[in-house]
């Protein structure tokens, strides 16, 4: 599943505020999942803290955002909701 390419459905963006993380739908290899990245992950990727506009933030790295998605649910497919962090960085 690591070929395949996650396509993130940007019509789905949430900032979960009390979760610290933004949620999305994502298709990957014909299946649709739930994905969540954390703050945290998208302060790694941009040296800035994503508080104010994280969905903004996310937009500005989507490609790599993607692919560490990608890394997160071929790490445990069966996840209900795949939670990226530094690790699939």
């Amino acid at each position: 599943m690591a070929a395949d390419q996650l396509s993130i459905d940007t019509a789905t963006l949430f900032d979960n505020v009390d979760e610290r993380r933004v949620e999305f739908a994502a298709e990957i290899g014909g299946e649709r999942h739930a994905f969540a990245v954390l703050y945290d992950t998208l302060r790694a990727l941009t040296g800035i803290n994503p508080v104010t506009e994280p969905v903004a933030t996310l937009h500005g790295v989507a490609d790599r955002v993607a692919a560490a998605g990608a890394k997160a649910l071929a790490r445990d497919p069966d996840q209900v909701m795949v939670v990226i962090s530094e690790n699939d960085l």
